[in-house]
Protein backbone atom coordinates (compact mmCIF):
# COMPACT_ATOMS: atom_id res chain seq x y z
CA UNK A 1 0.00 0.00 0.00
CA UNK A 2 3.07 2.35 0.86
CA UNK A 3 5.15 1.28 -1.89
CA UNK A 4 3.57 3.73 -4.20
CA UNK A 5 5.19 6.37 -2.20
CA UNK A 6 8.88 4.69 -2.56
CA UNK A 7 8.29 3.67 -6.56
CA UNK A 8 7.22 7.37 -6.71
CA UNK A 9 8.94 10.26 -4.23
CA UNK A 10 7.42 13.08 -6.30
CA UNK A 11 3.86 12.18 -4.34
CA UNK A 12 5.62 12.25 -0.96
CA UNK A 13 6.69 16.20 -1.88
CA UNK A 14 3.07 16.80 -3.60
CA UNK A 15 1.51 15.19 0.11
CA UNK A 16 3.61 17.66 2.07
CA UNK A 17 4.18 20.52 0.36
CA UNK A 18 0.20 22.08 0.83
CA UNK A 19 0.59 20.85 4.68
CA UNK A 20 3.75 23.53 5.26
CA UNK A 21 1.84 26.74 5.12
CA UNK A 22 -0.58 25.55 7.85
CA UNK A 23 1.95 24.68 10.35
CA UNK A 24 3.65 28.24 9.67
CA UNK A 25 0.72 29.67 10.25
CA UNK A 26 -0.27 27.63 13.24
CA UNK A 27 2.88 28.70 14.71
CA UNK A 28 3.45 32.08 14.08
CA UNK A 29 -0.01 32.49 15.85
CA UNK A 30 0.87 31.04 18.50
CA UNK A 31 4.12 33.44 19.11
CA UNK A 32 2.69 36.52 17.92
CA UNK A 33 -0.19 38.58 19.14
CA UNK A 34 -3.10 40.51 17.43
CA UNK A 35 -5.02 43.30 18.25
CA UNK A 36 -8.17 41.30 20.17
CA UNK A 37 -8.39 37.70 21.06
CA UNK A 38 -11.05 36.87 18.80
CA UNK A 39 -8.96 37.83 15.83
CA UNK A 40 -6.14 35.43 17.38
CA UNK A 41 -8.90 32.52 17.63
CA UNK A 42 -10.56 33.23 14.10
CA UNK A 43 -6.84 32.94 12.80
CA UNK A 44 -6.04 29.73 14.18
CA UNK A 45 -9.47 28.21 13.13
CA UNK A 46 -9.17 29.26 9.68
CA UNK A 47 -6.11 27.71 9.30
CA UNK A 48 -6.58 24.45 11.17
CA UNK A 49 -10.27 23.75 10.20
CA UNK A 50 -9.83 25.06 6.51
CA UNK A 51 -6.39 23.49 5.55
CA UNK A 52 -4.81 24.69 2.29
CA UNK A 53 -6.45 27.53 1.90
CA UNK A 54 -6.78 28.74 5.66
CA UNK A 55 -3.04 28.78 5.58
CA UNK A 56 -2.53 30.48 2.53
CA UNK A 57 -4.71 33.26 3.55
CA UNK A 58 -3.26 33.84 6.84
CA UNK A 59 0.34 34.27 4.79
CA UNK A 60 -1.03 36.54 2.68
CA UNK A 61 -3.21 38.87 4.68
CA UNK A 62 -3.03 37.26 8.65
CA UNK A 63 1.23 38.06 8.86
CA UNK A 64 0.51 41.76 8.76
CA UNK A 65 -2.27 41.97 11.67
CA UNK A 66 0.05 40.88 13.91
CA UNK A 67 0.73 43.67 16.80
CA UNK A 68 4.12 44.47 16.65
CA UNK A 69 4.50 46.97 19.16
CA UNK A 70 2.83 44.80 22.02
CA UNK A 71 3.73 46.09 25.35
CA UNK A 72 5.82 43.77 27.85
Amino acid sequence: MYDVFFEHPVLIILVVLPILPNLWAIIHIFKNDFDTPQEKMIWLALAVFVPVIGGLAYLFLGRRRVVTNAKL
